[in-house]
């Protein structure tokens, strides 16, 4: 298992770009891999640290750029198998490896020798002949290895490398929890009646749901990663939307074995302790100190500005969803069961326009094939092309071959639409291989969703929603597949976590772009475009019930940034979570018991086992260049190469070798302004 004739981690790949080769790799594998790759990243670092020299960026900082080949090739082989297809072997290979891997890092970063030699080349930065990028690497590198720790002593590294591996074993164990709590909670109706106002294909999905657990003859309805369901606005019942969203908000509070609160509230207090040791006041100022934001109290600022307009937008809409309940025959005090159900009616009765009727037009076949993927081909010229002879880590991985204009090789595009038991919820991408000029490699760029997998024969037809989403994280492969880098850092998505969500929003635009919408939204049986009436509906009602969705998303981000501004002596007191929750909600206004968090705590996957933690702002900090973007399009012509080469050349293709503020306005021609993102949610009253 340690070297390549037994383990095809070891070598590399000899499929097209790198592409692992999935079918020839077992679980067996992967630790042995790991291993093998540790003690050669370590031996590389060592090479570089024992040199007697005097430091250079040639034999520093190029030297560790090429380093870590290995270890990366097989981490993203893996890590792209944890998250979508998480067997129980992959559970306990995953749970083992977090400590080590979190070790690993750390006497990487945390290496003083190494730490004196970049040091060295960034404070002779101003009399080095190098180009941008290899002085914004050093920049970088600098600045990364002083913010985790390296300019501690020996005393203060060995406490923070014991934090870091314990809150590494803490996020494993967070999501761990989450997968087993979520599939547990499924909610199971034993009579297609209490599914009324969903369509057949919704219908069969579920039944499939329950198939494939065993239940023949009944229907599984399986929970989102966010508060909300889909389902919630077409189900007839009001006892089965009650039981639905009261699944999905008990996910790791249940007081069972996959009870989140204990788990989420150590790692506060350990992230509370390791800022403290760092120098900050809070996880949030850590954080934030090396992010576009600069520091917690920019953050706040902006959400308390959107917090007050967007709760009293929701307050407005919720009388208007009153409103109708009572005039029915029995009613009620609208709950967050009714909201979406309710919305539907009133967006009917205003607009004229049923949502929920709309998914027989987004077929996802088409939507991909006709919409995403010729909107890419009209911006930026590339093509795609299915390679069926490529395999993935699962049947249901679809890989495709991305070429240039001119038919020069770009990368590989992976697209993995359906949910099963086995993937994290929610929807993302990740690279299994990243661009280096310096390594020699192309992008090989993988996009999941959670999209319910209807019976065989039975054609996927998307909501409204997940064609957004599918249109989001196709702006994020996009962006893995166009930076064109030297050096492995800066590859891809490599960039500031509030900036990250930027280029898949802008992606978003083209959904409804005429070309684009009347190539892909056809109705499935008689392959008519989606009545211009219906389109003119959908602009017409944008900022509908945004109020309600800015107010749910806005709450969840204040959650993360309560939960990460407590200071190390705060949050080393017994925190009752249920009690901080309602606390931090009534703080900014957003405690609307109809209008849940779009994330509570014990499932808020994104920062307590994801890579947002006190970063969950982003989404909106990212709207406000996104909406700015949008408004440039549309007043230079839209969906024109011209556009798209700018677009890619100056923001997409610059990856993470330029700060990205400063790619923007190279783009942009100036900062970007709010007013855009205010005028599309509603918030300029």
């Amino acid at each position: 298992m340690t070297d390549a004739a037994s383990n095809p981690l070891l070598a590399p790949s000899s499929l097209p770009f790198g592409l692992p080769d999935y079918p020839g790799i077992r679980a067996e594998h992967y630790l042995p891999a790991f291993e093998a790759a540790f003690a050669q990243h370590r031996a590389e670092i060592d090479a570089i640290t024992a040199r007697s020299e005097a430091p250079t960026f040639a034999n520093t900082l190029e030297r560790l750029e090429a380093a870590g080949d290995l270890l990366g090739r097989v981490a993203r082989t893996f890590y792209t198998v944890s998250s979508a297809h998480a067997t129980p072997e992959i559970q306990e290979i995953d749970e083992a490896l977090a400590p080590r891997m979190s070790a690993h890092q750390d006497a990487v970063q945390l290496d003083a020798a190494l730490y004196a030699r970049i040091r060295a080349v960034h404070d002779g930065l101003d009399d080095a002949d190098l180009t941008a990028e290899q002085r914004y690497l050093v920049e970088r590198h600098f600045r990364e290895m002083t913010n985790a720790g390296a300019a501690l002593d020996h005393a203060e590294k060995t406490v923070l490398t014991e934090l870091n591996q314990r809150l590494s074993v803490l996020t494993n164990a967070f999501e761990k929890n989450l997968l087993a709590d979520t599939n547990d909670l499924a909610v199971v109706f034993h009579d297609a009646a209490e599914l009324d106002g969903l369509t057949d294909g919704e219908l069969s999905a579920a039944a499939q749901n329950a198939a494939d657990r065993g239940l023949d003859g009944a229907y599984v309805i399986s929970l989102t990663l966010f508060t909300g369901h889909p389902y919630l606005s077409s189900l007839t019942s009001r006892e089965s939307r009650r039981r639905l969203l009261e699944a999905s908000r008990s996910r790791g509070s249940r007081g069972n074995e996959w009870d989140n609160r204990e788990v989420l509230t150590e790692i506060v207090r350990l992230r509370a302790e390791r800022a403290e040791l760092l120098g900050h006041d809070s996880h949030a100022a850590y954080i934030t100190a090396d992010q576009t934001a600069g520091s917690p109290e920019a953050v706040h600022e902006l959400l308390r500005r959107l917090a007050v307009p967007a709760a009293t937008n929701a307050r407005r809409e919720q009388a208007a969803l009153q409103a109708i309940v009572d005039a029915e025959e029995t009613p009620f005090e609208v709950a967050a069961h009714d909201w979406a159900f309710y919305t539907e009616k009133v967006r009917a009765a205003t607009y004229d326009l049923d949502r929920t009727a709309l998914r027989p037009w987004f077929e996802a076949e088409r939507v991909l094939q006709d919409g995403v993927f010729r909107a890419a081909s009209a911006l930026y010229g590339v093509t795609f092309r299915e390679r069926e002879d490529l395999p993935a880590y699962h049947q249901d991985a679809r890989v495709f071959e991305v070429r240039n204009e001119d038919g020069s090789e770009l990368g590989l595009f992976v697209l993995d639409l359906y949910t099963r038991d086995t993937k994290r919820g929610g929807a993302w991408m990740n690279s299994i291989v990243s661009q280096s000029r310096l390594r020699g490699t192309a992008p090989v760029v993988v996009n999941n969703l959670n999209v319910p997998k209807p019976a065989p024969g039975a054609p996927t037809l998307l909501t409204l929603d997940e064609v957004t989403t599918l249109f989001h994280e196709f702006g994020h492969a996009l962006h893995g597949l166009f930076a064109t880098v030297t050096y492995p850092h800066f590859a891809g998505t490599a960039v500031y976590r509030d900036f990250v969500e930027f280029p898949s929003q802008v992606n978003e635009m083209w959904i409804f772009w005429p070309e684009i919408l009347t190539s892909y939204a056809r109705h499935i049986d008689t392959d008519e475009p989606l009545p211009a009436d219906v389109v003119t509906k959908l602009h017409e009602s944008e900022a509908f019930n945004q109020g309600f969705a800015t107010s749910e998303y806005l709450a969840a981000a204040w959650l993360d940034q309560a939960w990460h501004s407590i200071d190390a002596d705060s949050a080393s007191t017994a925190i009752d979570v249920a009690d901080f929750e309602a606390t931090a909600l009534a703080d900014i206004g957003l405690d609307n018991p109809a209008v849940p968090t779009r994330y509570s705590s014990t499932y808020f996957a994104h920062v307590f086992s994801g890579g947002y933690s006190a970063g969950y702002y982003s989404y909106i900090w990212s709207e406000v260049l996104d909406a700015d973007t949008v408004e440039w399009f549309r007043e230079n012509g839209g969906l024109t190469r011209s556009n798209g080469d700018r677009f890619r050349d100056r923001l997409l293709g610059v990856g993470g070798s330029k700060d990205p503020l400063e790619a923007y306005r190279d783009f942009r021609g100036r900062d970007a302004r709010i007013e855009p993102l205010l005028e599309r949610r509603g918030l300029t009253g």
